[in-house]
């Protein structure tokens, strides 16, 4: 599975997001509505978030700090539409690779992305925030 398609893919619902990235889920839902992260949704409706939205949220939550109100994060990030190759990707394919995983799997990849620190062209996630989940 190459590294966009995995980003990409729909994993951690909102209660572990919000213990990755210190927030609500109101303020979570709020970023959802400005367009700002596409989290997938299950048949249930459901939502599921990649790593690249915890990501986005990582860096919305930064912007917030530093004062940038959500006008000023929406001229700095480019909305995320459901067709666009930012967008959290829930289908057959990606629902059954990540029924697959098991939690252990799951915090492997999460903890390899981490220690991978910058890619080109992307920013990082914050491993100061995230760092506090895994023990070395």
């Amino acid at each position: 599975m190459n590294d966009d398609i995995r980003r990409n893919m729909a994993l951690f619902p909102i209660g572990i997001v919000m213990k990755l990235t210190d927030l609500t889920a109101r303020q979570i839902r709020y970023y959802e509505q400005h367009e700002l992260i596409v989290p997938a949704r299950t048949s249930g409706n459901q939502r599921l978030f990649s790593f690249n939205d915890v990501e986005r949220l990582l860096e919305i939550k930064a912007l917030i700090e530093k004062g940038v109100n959500i006008a000023g994060i929406k001229q700095v990030m480019l909305p995320v539409s459901r067709e666009s190759d930012d967008a959290t990707v829930l289908n057959e394919h990606t629902e059954v690779k990540r029924k697959e995983l098991t939690d252990s799997q799951l915090h492997r990849m999460l903890k390899q992305q981490l220690m991978q620190g910058k890619r080109p062209g992307q920013v990082s996630l914050i491993q100061g925030e995230l760092s506090r989940f895994f023990q070395r």
